[in-house]
């Protein structure tokens, strides 16, 4: 999807997000981690990514987990700060990486190639608890 660069945009991705992957069978908890992850970081290009108008989020599933891209066309933020001291728990802002790294695997920020701009990119494990992927799709396999 590209969006433009608004505040209205992020809720408009996360509600589509969780809607394909509530179609595709994704558990409620998998899809609420999800939608926050792919929240914050639409709110951090909307804050930050003052250089440009729009901005792109990618998604797809692979069978075992949901690798979301969040694409900007740059902005003001400094890539020292993506990897620095957390925000004090009361703090009204700052913590979006925080809490993508706490509710997805493998967040990674990185500076698109040969374009300005950062790629925010993510993953979220389809699995809830052991054995559980998304909802009635597991098979039993017979004991032998």
């Amino acid at each position: 999807m590209t969006l433009p660069r608004s505040a209205e945009s992020a809720p408009l991705v996360r509600r589509t997000l969780d809607a394909s992957l509530r179609g595709l069978g994704v558990t409620s908890e998998i899809r609420a981690d999800i939608a926050l992850a792919v929240g914050e970081a639409c709110a951090n290009v909307v804050q930050h990514a003052a250089a440009g108008r729009e901005y792109e989020v990618r998604a797809r599933m692979d069978g075992y987990r949901c690798i979301v891209e969040v694409v900007d066309e740059g902005g003001a933020a400094d890539p020292a700060q993506w990897g620095g001291a957390p925000a004090p728990p009361l703090a009204e802002s700052g913590r979006g990486l925080q809490l993508m790294r706490a509710f997805t695997e493998d967040v990674r920020i990185s500076d698109r190639i040969h374009r300005d701009g950062a790629v925010v990119h993510f993953e979220k494990s389809l699995y809830g608890t052991v054995g559980e992927a998304v909802e009635g799709a597991a098979e039993e396999v017979p004991a032998s």
